[in-house]
């Protein structure tokens, strides 16, 4: 019988729980169980992690979470739990800035069990040729196919930010106290306007998963050109449903970035965890070239090892998608981290979505994301 037992929360689709679940049954040695409740995709992107911290020793969290979750002093630093080499290979394997995202005020708080970040999804049945690899020509496709934006929850300031990277201006880049320049905001504003008023009307609430169902399941968006990867709408289909194909996110500048911005999953350990040696091993072994390259994927999960994403065999399973994005998740914007910047991102969303939607002046636009941004930042915060 278990002496000791775990519970832990994720979120509610198959890439985020059944690989957590099976590894829960099939994983574990003899003498703890870990028990893996999960709540929706909201409920991931914005619920407290300190009411979290309560209640789970597991967390499976979004990196901008860090910053609360450590003021709040809900989260045990993992560099005090695993030595330095095994922090170093966890790095060192991880593609992109997968792991360094959880890095925050000196410590480590969480090992990224899932790497994604936004991307080009489209349908290659609906297409006239291949997917468009720029801005321009995304805006070229939106006039003879039906083409979306996300934009539900906050994925309208996501992308937001992700078309600025691509005109060559990360968030905060050229002046930490400015959320953005008046030139690029007005550029990133005057195209999203553009794509929000020809796209169709129903998409415009859906969340990722909401809107790639749609696109598997329906023919009403033929194109998003910036929605969060899911491996699982790569493989082939049942009929009726159709495969989605997904490629780097579009470029605004030659030579310039495929703008995106970094999603992906870390776990964390509450402050309540007693982690004994065992859970440890475990959360180590989640980690390891074997389990990620293809216990997690036979589960429905995708993997954050840079070795999975380059494997072959996996690429040909699973219609090329880690190969056709690699590029976008290595590049991706990594977003702040200090506690108040989950909120500002939510109010920021929703100011974006009103502003689309009335056609507001993008000096206006811009002017009221700063105030929020402002308003977000206390004294003293770190990235």
């Amino acid at each position: 019988m278990p002496t000791r037992h775990y519970k832990g929360i994720t979120w509610d689709h198959p890439r985020g729980y059944n690989a957590l679940a099976a590894s829960a049954r099939l994983r574990l040695p003899e003498g703890f169980s870990i028990e893996w409740d999960k709540h929706p995709l909201e409920g991931f992107e914005s619920h407290p992690i300190e009411d979290l911290a309560e209640r789970y020793d597991l967390i499976v969290l979004d990196h901008p979470h860090v910053g609360e979750g450590v003021r709040s002093g809900a989260l045990t630093p993992l560099d005090a739990l695993f030595d330095a080499a095994q922090c170093a290979l966890f790095a060192s394997g991880s593609i992109g800035a997968s792991y360094a995202s959880y890095a925050y005020a000196g410590h480590q708080w969480a090992l990224p069990l899932d790497a994604a970040t936004q991307v080009l999804a489209y349908r290659a049945d609906r297409l006239d040729g291949p997917p468009p690899a720029s801005w321009d020509a995304v805006q070229a496709v939106a006039e003879r196919a039906p083409v979306a934006l996300s934009l539900a929850g906050p994925h309208a300031f996501l992308s937001f930010c992700s078309i600025a990277v691509a005109f060559g201006e990360a968030p905060t880049s050229i002046d930490p106290e400015r959320f953005l320049g008046d030139e690029t905001a007005r550029r990133v504003l005057e195209l999203m306007q553009r794509l929000y008023h020809s796209a169709p009307a129903p998409s415009r609430a859906l969340n990722p998963i909401g809107l790639l169902e749609n696109m598997a399941s329906t023919d009403d968006v033929a194109l998003c050109p910036l929605i969060y990867g899911y491996v699982n709408y790569a493989a082939a289909q049942p009929a009726p449903r159709k495969s989605v194909s997904f490629a780097n996110a579009p470029l605004a500048l030659a030579g310039g970035l495929p703008g995106s911005t970094l999603g992906g999953t870390g776990l964390a350990i509450s402050r309540r965890c007693e982690a004994d040696a065992n859970l440890l091993a475990y959360l180590g072994e989640l980690m390891s070239p074997g389990v990620q390259r293809t216990f997690i994927p036979d589960h429905d999960g995708q993997p954050s090892l840079r070795e999975a994403w380059a494997d072959p065999a996996l690429n040909a399973r699973w219609g090329n998608f880690y190969r056709d994005t690699a590029r976008t998740l290595e590049t991706a914007w990594v977003r702040p981290r200090y506690d108040g910047f989950i909120a500002f991102q939510s109010k920021a969303s929703a100011v974006l979505r009103e502003a689309l939607a009335e056609r507001e002046a993008p000096a206006t636009t811009l002017e009221r994301i700063q105030t929020l941004f402002h308003t977000s930042r206390k004294p003293g915060a770190e990235n």
